[in-house]
């Protein structure tokens, strides 16, 4: 089991320069990633290409991960020209010109205006931070690091999740012992019921006529029909078994937890309207508050 918060991060050099992965990750009914990249990284193929990366190893929580460079920019600055954009623009903006009939056929790199709008186009001059010319070298470079920050960030999350493992756990065994109480008491009711009954209509006829007992196992049978929390108790300890299974399980189990949390609490709403006795009902309603509790530290598992 893992928590959904904890913190992760790496460093490491790429090309001589140092860089550092910083990953804070929060609750998030589903997963969120959000790319912090340098300005000379900002890429949206690479900003794809890292996410995929993150969901092979997360699979819920709101993530703010931050790739920052660690060391001061050298005086050096990159430019790199892409041949075979250039090419690609030149020829693509001659054609247009034969076409419009004002320069004819020419040579494009040779007239200035065009040669300017040429070296203009996006992609075929890259300068700045610019440290490599491709998007999947910029993968390889830094997918390592970004793994690196990761495999932190899970056992920080994993040693959070154990944490709650054993509160879970601990308040499991609160609700079920509460539900055993509740179970002795709900099976003497209907005799209870009986014995009441009994004594009311003595009082009533005070002896002066025999107590119907056919009437009376009817009204007794009726009442035990309305107030039978059989199946609630039932479902609620199968419930619960299937709680504890989930919570010893090293995949995500987040969303079945919370699932799990709403038919208990059904159950619980259901005891309550059946509960004839105020013992009966002082230990639905601690069995509710448990349930809540519960609740909201479920809302932190992945």
């Amino acid at each position: 089991m893992n928590s959904m918060t904890g913190f992760g991060g790496a460093k490491g050099e790429v090309l001589g320069r140092h860089f550092s992965v910083e990953i804070r990750s929060f609750n998030h009914r589903f997963l969120e990633v959000k790319l912090r990249l340098p300005s000379g990284l900002a890429d949206p193929l690479l900003d794809q290409l890292l996410r995929e990366v993150v969901r092979k190893k997360v699979h819920r929580g709101s993530l703010v991960i931050t790739l920052s460079e660690t060391t001061a920019k050298t005086a050096t600055v990159g430019v790199r020209l892409d041949r075979d954009l250039l090419r690609a623009y030149a020829a693509t903006i001659s054609e247009a010109a034969g076409e419009l009939g004002h320069m004819g056929s020419i040579n494009v790199l040779v007239e200035p205006g065009l040669f300017q709008l040429v070296l203009s186009q996006p992609g075929v001059m890259a300068t700045g931070d610019s440290l490599m010319s491709s998007t999947e070298d910029y993968l390889t470079q830094f997918a390592p690091l970004l793994e690196g920050a990761l495999e932190k960030l899970d056992k920080s999350r994993s040693r959070e999740g154990e944490a709650l493992r054993v509160d879970l756990l601990g308040r499991l065994q609160t609700i079920s012992r509460l539900r055993e109480e509740v179970a002795k008491m709900t099976a003497l009711t209907p005799e209870q019921q009986k014995r009441r009954l009994t004594e009311r209509l003595q009082r009533l006829l005070d002896g002066q006529a025999p107590v119907d007992q056919q009437r009376l196992a009817q009204e007794v049978a009726l009442f035990a029909d309305r107030i039978d929390v059989s199946e609630e108790l039932t479902r609620l300890r199968a419930h619960l078994d299937e709680f504890v299974r989930l919570c010893e399980s090293q995949a995500p189990v987040g969303r079945q937890l919370d699932f799990l949390m709403q038919e208990m609490n059904r159950e619980a709403n259901t005891l309550t309207s059946k509960a004839q006795s105020a013992e009966v009902a002082a230990r639905v309603v601690a069995m509710k508050a448990e349930l809540e509790r519960l609740r909201e530290q479920v809302q932190n598992v992945e």
